[in-house]
């Protein structure tokens, strides 16, 4: 009874100090916030309106509900369940979060053929009449897929890409799980949860996070095979096959495989298992490339295409697009998962773990090509989780690895919740939002866009039109006038280079005279307060200003601005 008394006072001891030094980084960040140069959810910018006292409050709250939540052994006892469960609520509260990265109008326009044209269509004028940029067609198609069964709404997206998130986590508990124990998946799974960035990402129509997961499926059902066999070796091929089409970035990260099968090959108590480790790998390495090189052939000559590009365009561009290491892992990624994987080198080190290369892998290329850019490495975050559950899986604590796991996962949901959430809202392209929700409120049924470019843009505000029509549903033509470069050569290496070679799709033509009773007319500004050419003044003649959405920020340089005209 002693004993136990002694041990409850201990760990009171212990959770008390974990949360004092916590709460004193928590603060220390908070003052250094000026170091965070995200380029999309800086702490300087996000906190501007945010004081100390408030800050506190929030980590303070942080603090305790990881320590009620460490308490509960129902996390322990269902882990799958409540992870799964807690990482979907958590994503769907950012659903109310605009189409805050113009990208995202790449992949809704690709998708939006697949709809009207249908799979054939797509599967042979992906690349050449639909513009694929730098893109892969996977993720384009599933969302094309989605709007072609369930309607071309943007809620179904985000059910999947949030289920993609969740599904995430899951995976990354059992690879944790099959890699040493169900501790140690615990952690990974729920520290995936720990990344405040990360929440930004999952409601919005990029390819990031369902790469992630593709990655994620991969490495675990790779890991699968080795353990058993059987039909685990499809399973294995096709999810290869998905995260090798999802994204460009997956396919020096698949060699992540090659490690997993050298560390199994290399564990000496599994030696008699050579051959099946053997014969497990080469048959993934056999039907994955061939299924792998039956797309590629059919699309080779713009795949070759595509990376001569990459290389002479994105792989300099990567120098100068990216953001500080101390705003990737201290500011946008919890701090202690930070801690956690950085001590995790060494105990691995010291325990001579040959899995821990399998998790820590993918971090390392990171650090070898130098991608600095955060949305560049949301495909490695599972690992970077991994890596945080094995640095603390040395304290013999149960409730205090769930408290340490835990207080990660409270805040960093707070912060993207109560700090990213409403600076996203607050920005320009909100307007987009508005303004298509404003007309689905109305009988007019066919809208005309016109765009008017700033004196000197910083993109083509062409690009605009599909991110607005993500929220209009209604039938849209656009009068595109190509807008001319600003500066050919800053263009060049520009991240928005891609808006400047910006394709109309047919189903954009204005070829068609339409009925004015049931037609409004949307013209969309890259500024406030531009006057309208002449020849746009022409084709709103006779239409009257209804509203006009023109929320600015002070943000970015581009702002979006719409007026509606009946």
């Amino acid at each position: 009874m002693a004993d136990n008394s002694r041990r409850v006072a201990e760990n009171g001891r212990i959770i008390f100090v974990f949360s004092f030094l916590i709460l004193l980084t928590y603060l220390a960040l908070f003052f250094l916030r000026s170091l965070d140069d995200n380029r999309l959810t800086s702490w300087q910018l996000a906190f501007e309106r945010t004081g100390i006292l408030k800050f506190f409050f929030m980590g303070s709250a942080s603090l305790i509900s990881a320590y009620i939540l460490s308490r509960l052994s129902l996390l322990e006892r269902h882990p799958l369940l409540c992870i799964f469960s807690a990482s979907y609520a958590a994503a769907a509260l950012f659903w109310r979060e605009p189409e805050v990265i113009v990208d995202a109008s790449r992949y809704f326009t690709q998708a939006k053929h697949l709809e009207i044209y249908g799979a054939g269509y797509f599967i042979r004028e992906w690349g050449r009449d639909i513009a694929a940029w730098t893109d892969m067609p996977l993720v384009p198609f599933f969302y094309g897929m989605i709007f072609k069964f369930f309607g071309e709404s943007r809620i179904y997206i985000q059910a999947f890409t949030s289920l993609l998130f969740s599904m995430t986590a899951v995976l990354t508990f059992l690879t944790g799980k099959t890699l040493w124990d169900e501790a140690a998946g615990f952690s990974a799974g729920w520290f995936l949860l720990g990344i405040p960035y990360l929440f930004t990402q999952v409601p919005i129509m990029l390819v990031d996070v369902p790469a992630m997961f593709f990655l994620t499926l991969a490495v675990f059902t790779f890991i699968k095979v080795l353990d058993r066999g059987g039909v685990w070796i499809i399973f294995s091929s096709v999810s290869i096959f998905f995260a090798f089409f999802s994204k460009y970035s997956t396919w020096p990260m698949l060699s992540v495989l090659i490690v997993i099968f050298l560390a199994y090959m290399l564990r000496k108590p599994d030696s008699e298992l050579r051959p099946n480790y053997t014969y497990r790998g080469a048959m993934v390495a056999l039907i994955s490339t061939v299924l792998i090189g039956i797309v590629f052939w059919y699309k080779l000559d713009f795949f070759l295409e595509q990376i001569k590009f990459l290389f002479s365009y994105q792989k300099p561009g990567l120098k100068t697009w990216g953001e500080s290491l101390i705003s990737t892992f201290f500011f946008q990624i919890n701090p202690l998962i930070t801690f956690s994987a950085l001590y995790s080198v060494y105990y691995a080190v010291k325990k001579k773990d040959l899995k821990y290369a399998i998790i820590g892998w993918m971090l390392f290329l990171t650090a070898l090509f130098q991608i600095n850019r955060i949305r560049y490495i949301i495909i490695v975050f599972p690992m970077l989780s991994l890596m945080a559950s094995y640095g603390i899986m040395g304290i013999k604590s149960r409730r205090n690895v769930r408290f340490i796991t835990l207080a990660a996962v409270s805040f960093s949901i707070i912060i993207a919740a109560f700090v990213y959430l409403p600076f996203v809202r607050n920005v320009s392209v909100l307007n987009l939002k508005d303004a298509g929700e404003f007309l689905n409120s109305t009988k007019k049924s066919n809208v005309r866009v016109l765009s008017v470019a700033p004196e000197n843009p910083v993109l083509n505000p062409a690009v605009s039109v599909p991110l607005f029509d993500v929220y209009a549903k209604k039938k849209i033509c656009f009068d595109y006038e190509k807008v001319p470069y600003r500066d050919p050569d800053e263009i060049k290496t520009s991240p928005l280079r891609f808006t400047w070679e910006y394709k109309n799709p047919a189903y954009y033509l204005c070829d068609e005279p339409m009925d004015k009773n049931i037609l409004a007319v949307v013209v969309i500004r890259g500024e406030a307060g531009i006057r309208l050419p002449e020849e746009i003044q022409k084709k709103v003649a006779g239409f009257q200003n209804i509203k006009d959405f023109d929320v600015p920020d002070d943000i970015y340089v581009y702002q979006t601005i719409l007026s509606v005209y009946y």
